[in-house]
């Protein structure tokens, strides 16, 4: 018998199975993607937080990967780590959840726990992952459990990570919370019950909805402090010494990743679904991060307008075009809108990025600066995106024809800032 089956082996399964593997559990790693799996058979890693050493760490521990599903039956857990994008209604893309989900209930065996840990709306657990796995004929919480303990990963973070974030649990009955619990405790330092898979599915949204909300007004107040001539960067600073009652946020060209621009609106999706209203924050807080890469758009327009120069046939430079400082994972990143707005004023679009070798937008690939000093000299503007640790952004304000700072890492004496 196996411990544990992860399946889905991307940013928030494969740091999973590492941390199993290295609490002891045997594990394998299910994946529909075969050159994923060879991959990571072969000992090469394609997530950020995870290094070909970890890869050949857990292989050395037993672990491997596959696609063939048959598989999940020898497995005590299965966990669910698959993605669930945004779909055309502005709800979660069930399909990768509902396929993994038909996996397991065709390999389900009595006294298996099984764990979703995908993002969606409340209710999913209870209503889309339940009635497919009881289509085995066995019943949650009598015959199998089932669980939902929402993912918490951060990559990049080299603070916490999987071990010593505080894992949210919940389950379809006590009895399935306690063997949820009880699994997590194995690896996890910290585990947090909730009364019940919808509490632990909201958790998780609420999370992220703060976040969005948050980021949301204070790219609202970069606008308004601009045209008042207030710098927003030395207020948060001020702000911050608060020692209670503030959390700082920061302005930005837009919000990335997979959680922030996506999580909110499955909330506000299934409230309009279900309750028929809308949730204003939320809708609120898109509509403005949304537009943020419109607005550092016209801002650089200005910038050249106000040096004499027509943004038409200008050379921008882009640096950093990933979502975070310091990783690869160029999911939702403002980087791309950005560019198409730059792009469709007539700009001539460059980057340089030390984690990204090439980059398309629209279709287009767009020239990689490989002299970064050189292609700060020839630039008309140079446009912060994303703050790397690579970058001494005051150095480079220097060098630079015109620097736009969209990430407040400059004093400001050489740069413009949002």
């Amino acid at each position: 018998m196996t411990d544990l089956v992860v399946l889905g082996l991307g940013y928030v399964g494969l740091p999973l199975a590492l941390e199993a593997v290295r609490s002891g559990m045997t594990v394998i790693g299910f994946d529909v993607n075969s050159a994923v799996t060879d991959g990571l058979n072969a000992g090469r890693s394609h997530v950020d937080d995870l290094s070909e050493n970890d890869i050949a760490e857990m292989l050395a521990a037993g672990f491997r990967a596959t696609t063939d599903e048959a598989e999940i039956s020898s497995a005590t857990t299965a966990v669910i780590c698959v993605p669930t994008p945004l779909s055309d209604d502005g709800g979660p893309d069930l399909g990768a959840v509902i396929g993994a989900t038909r996996a397991v209930s065709r390999n389900l065996r009595a006294g298996m726990l099984v764990v979703l840990e995908s993002t969606t709306y409340p209710g999913t657990t209870d209503e889309v992952v339940r009635p497919i796995l009881e289509e085995s004929g066995l019943t949650a919480g009598v015959d199998f459990h089932l669980g939902f303990s929402p993912e918490r990963i951060d990559p990049g973070n080299q603070k916490f990570g999987p071990r010593n974030t505080p894992k949210i649990v919940g389950g379809d009955t006590p009895g399935c919370v306690d063997r949820t619990a009880e699994f997590y405790s194995r690896f996890v330092e910290t585990v947090v019950r909730t009364k019940g898979t919808r509490e632990a599915e909201t958790a998780k949204l609420l999370e992220n909805t703060y976040r969005h909300v948050n980021i949301a007004l204070v790219n609202e107040m970069a606008r308004f402090c601009h045209e008042l001539g207030i710098d927003l960067w030395d207020v948060i600073n001020a702000a911050g010494t608060k020692p209670f009652g503030f959390h700082a946020f920061y302005p930005g060209p837009g919000v990335g990743g997979h959680c922030i621009p996506i999580d909110p609106n499955y909330l506000s999706h299934n409230v309009r679904a279900r309750l028929g209203y809308p949730f204003r924050f939320v809708e609120l807080a898109q509509e403005i991060n949304a537009t943020m890469p419109t607005y550092v758009g016209r801002r650089a327009q200005n910038i050249l307008n106000d040096a004499g120069l027509a943004i038409n046939g200008a050379r921008i430079l882009l640096l950093g075009v990933t979502y975070k400082a310091d990783i690869a994972d160029q999911r939702e990143s403002p980087a791309v809108p950005l560019a198409r707005v730059l792009m469709g004023l007539g700009a001539k679009i460059t980057y340089h990025d030390p984690n990204i070798e090439s980059w398309r937008v629209a279709g287009t690939e767009v020239q990689r600066a490989d002299d970064l000093l050189g292609a700060l000299s020839e630039a008309d503007l140079v446009i912060l995106v994303q703050n790397h640790s690579a970058y001494d952004a005051e150095k480079l304000s220097q060098v630079a024809k015109r620097f736009f700072d969209t990430r407040g890492a400059t004093s400001g004496r050489t740069s413009h800032r949002l």
